[in-house]
């Protein structure tokens, strides 16, 4: 939700010129890089996963909602306002999702089960996103538009928020944990180890790069829709269109990985998100139809991506934990989380740069401000290719993982 409406909330609603608009979305989630590893090291030495999230789920829901409330009516006092209450937000979301993250590694054993488990995760979590990032524009439409509008639509998720974190809670009351002993003596001898695994360190880099790049493209979704297909609700049906998929292809993508493994798959699913948001350039001379089409052929990559990436992790995990007998996921997802919400920060970043570069004239009336060509251009371009770019060449990065490894062992080091 940050990467879908913050950006345009903070350019086209407060008037904040979009280069500084970049900063404001990236800044408190770099923080992230710091605080989730500390989160992990901290659940890790807990008994139990789970009150972290009831807590800081709850705490996530009031701060999300938050973070839209525009207390302030100047442009510059507002920015800085959203700035703060996104870091708190990005601190709550981090001491959830570590331990979330962590939970799939100590739930299951089974090499293939960790796939079967992940792909009902992301089928959950895209039906979840699919809600959230359809409803949510119309919520702020529907309601008024401008700060008014963003407020509701800031309550409506944080509600959703909330109802997630007490079926989560509650749905794995009865959850077995299979728990590693003792965890590394020190955070630093942890991310030493971490940092030494090979397999995790390159999945770990190729994920950061890709999440930056998944990041640019939601940046650009309501601009999009806006200056390229100028259409009402385009950014609804877009974001549809790129989510919806993941709820359809689950079950092809379980069959692809289980055919050709988890490594061959995620390339597989990488370059197809590329290969789409590439043919997107053509959209200005495209029927809309057209373009949502191939904005659904996207989000079937998309899907491959999380489904394969989500389920190599706890091979990673797993082999680390059969090797040392330490309990150390969480710094493992710990490091993974951060490097997810950096990358996704990053995109925003990326595509506000663009926007800055390209002229894009921001505005504090609630709707987007008349653009020139350049201007249009860098929005295409933000949205298509800068995201096949970063999606396509981070599948190099992959070379140093090796899934070859027996399956009960989990990926080996070159």
């Amino acid at each position: 939700m940050p990467g879908l409406l913050l950006l345009p909330y903070l350019t086209d609603t407060l008037g904040v010129a979009a280069g500084v608009a970049g900063l404001l979305v990236l800044l408190p989630k770099a923080w992230d890089v710091v605080v989730n590893p500390v989160a992990g090291r901290i659940s890790d030495r807990s008994g139990s996963r789970r009150p972290f999230l009831l807590s800081a789920g709850l705490l996530l829901g009031v701060l999300f909602a938050a973070i839209f409330a525009a207390p302030f009516p100047s442009g510059g006092a507002s920015g800085a306002y959203v700035a703060v209450a996104f870091l708190a937000a990005a601190t709550a979301f981090a001491f959830f999702q570590v331990p979330y993250v962590a939970m799939p590694a100590e739930l299951t054993d089974g090499y293939a089960e960790r796939t079967r488990l992940m792909t009902w995760r992301v089928a959950v979590l895209a039906l979840a996103i699919l809600v959230s990032g359809a409803l949510a524009p119309l919520v702020v439409e529907l309601t008024g538009g401008g700060r008014e509008g963003h407020r509701w639509s800031g309550a409506f998720v944080g509600a959703l928020i909330v109802v997630g974190t007490l079926a989560t809670f509650l749905g794995t009351r009865k959850a077995e944990s299979r728990q590693a002993g003792d965890s590394e003596p020190s955070l630093r001898a942890q991310l030493r180890v971490a940092g030494g695994n090979a397999p995790f360190r390159a999945l770990l880099i190729c994920w950061i790069v890709q999440a930056a790049g998944i990041g640019t493209m939601l940046a650009g979704v309501k601009y999009f829709a806006d200056h390229v297909l100028v259409q009402g609700s385009g950014a609804t049906f877009l974001f549809a269109a790129f989510v919806g998929p993941a709820l359809l292809v689950m079950p092809l993508w379980t069959a692809i990985g289980r055919r050709h493994g988890k490594l061959r798959s995620l390339i597989a699913a990488s370059l197809l998100f590329a290969c789409a948001a590439l043919a997107l350039v053509a959209a200005p001379s495209l029927p809309a139809v057209a373009v949502y089409l191939i904005v659904a052929v996207v989000g079937v990559g998309y899907a491959g991506q999380q489904v394969f990436a989500m389920a190599m992790l706890p091979d990673c995990i797993a082999r680390d934990t059969e090797r040392t007998g330490r309990r150390q996921a969480g710094v493992f997802t710990g490091l993974w989380t951060a490097g997810e919400t950096f990358g996704l920060a990053l995109g925003p970043g990326i595509y506000a740069l663009i926007l800055q570069i390209f002229g894009y004239a921001s505005s504090a009336t609630g709707e987007s401000a008349a653009q020139s060509d350049s201007a249009r251009l860098g929005v295409l371009l933000g949205f298509t290719v800068l995201p096949a770019l970063l999606v396509g060449a981070a599948v190099v990065l992959l070379r140093r993982y090796d899934d070859r490894a027996d399956a009960g062992a989990g990926p080996v080091d070159k």
